[in-house]
């Protein structure tokens, strides 16, 4: 069965549409993982309304409209949000989680800011992230203690801690390194809220210093860190720094599919 035989909520239809995906939907694993790999090739990561003062909300409607009948992005508290509210509506029952973010954090142990999803899917449960800039899994990991992942070049496992808790790690030059780490204390919506609000407002917080934009590609990923655009393909790395606003927002057209609205 096919998704134009399945009755859905109008929104859900728009959603898919969204991520480009028309296939079954039989609440399997199988769909579980293309509707996470198609999330990350079609809905951007961006802070850019942090940037510009304009306040997030992690409601369910006016996530909606923000990213997917607007077409925007956003950031782990918006995507996780909304992608955990489409399994559901799909019949995947999802957990939220609050995690801590070790990269590049390796010695001191971070705050919690980042939002992760279990979702059971056939017997099983995966972790589910589409909230994150940087590289991470395009396809759900199993939370099975080190069992090996392999995703194209990548490789994840997850690793068990008796104080944080579940560690999804990278292998990285030979060596196992942590990406974030959580522990099973289901959140609520609600639980959400002192978190963005932290990172959209503090002084410290990496999301208010620069543009933080990227989106997998079929060739690889695009990125914007700071003023520099950086296209990743098989070939290498194209990186350009746009001369004006202007050539600012076609970048973010071409290479990721936003359209700012013009002040």
């Amino acid at each position: 069965m096919d998704s134009s035989t399945v009755q859905v909520k109008p929104e859900v239809r728009a959603y898919l549409d969204r991520i480009g995906y028309a296939g079954p939907l039989d609440g399997s694993a199988r769909l579980l993982a293309d509707l996470q790999e198609r999330h990350l090739h079609s809905v951007p990561y961006e802070n850019l309304d942090i940037l510009e003062r304009i306040p997030l909300s992690l409601e369910i409607p006016d996530l909606l409209n923000k990213i997917v009948t607007r077409r925007r992005g956003g950031y782990c508290f918006e995507l996780n949000a909304l992608f955990g509210w489409l399994l559901r509506e799909l019949g995947y029952s999802v957990t939220d989680y609050m995690a801590r973010f070790w990269r590049d954090e390796q010695n001191t142990p971070p705050k919690r800011r980042h939002q992760v999803l279990k979702v059971e899917a056939e017997g099983g449960s995966y972790l589910c992230d589409v909230g994150v800039g940087g590289i991470v899994p395009r396809r759900p990991i199993p939370l099975v203690e080190l069992e090996e992942v392999q995703q194209g070049e990548e490789r994840y496992r997850m690793e068990r801690d008796p104080y944080f808790g579940w560690l999804l790690c990278e292998l990285k030059h030979g060596e196992w390194s942590r990406i974030y780490s959580f522990t099973e204390e289901p959140q609520l919506p609600k639980d959400y809220i002192m978190a963005t609000y932290w990172c959209e407002n503090a002084t410290d917080s990496i999301f208010t210093r620069r543009p933080m934009v990227a989106i997998r590609t079929a060739e690889g990923r695009n990125s914007i860190a700071g003023d520099e655009v950086r296209i990743f393909s098989p070939a290498g790395v194209q990186a350009f720094t746009p001369e004006s606003k202007e050539a600012f927002h076609e970048a973010l057209r071409q290479y990721f599919g936003i359209r700012l609205e013009e002040k």
